[in-house]
């Protein structure tokens, strides 16, 4: 019988999935360290057999939990490919402000340290 299993996972498996990883995300009650691998593991599952459709698609950009999950996988290959741009570059804008700051900070912290001329 699991000869004629299907190579794509069900869209509403997916969807499915999708929705309770986005549930668990935003839970104000604790969550199982098990039900939340499971999730995870089901949703990874999903991802290797899934075909490349417009419904699977559209559950990455309606999911922001699956989404990163699915980046989180294939960064080494694709980075965040599902990142807007326009985040990411406002991110990469904020990390080199951070960068510079803690340069010029550590910087004056050094010039004021000992006195010139007193060694």
């Amino acid at each position: 019988m699991n000869a004629t299993r299907t190579s794509s996972a069900h869209p509403s498996v997916m969807l499915t999935l999708a929705n309770l990883l986005e549930r668990l995300e935003h839970s104000v009650e604790p969550v199982g360290a098990e039900q939340y691998r499971s999730v995870i593991r089901h949703l990874v599952q999903a991802f290797q057999s899934a075909e490349r459709d417009p419904e699977w698609a559209h559950i990455l950009d309606s999911y922001p939990a699956t989404s990163e999950l699915y980046e989180n996988l294939h960064y080494a290959h694709a980075g965040l490919c599902r990142s807007a741009l326009e985040s990411s570059l406002h991110a990469e804008l904020q990390a080199k402000a951070a960068l510079n700051k803690a340069r010029l900070s550590a910087s004056t912290q050094s010039n004021q340290g000992t006195p010139r001329g007193e060694d």
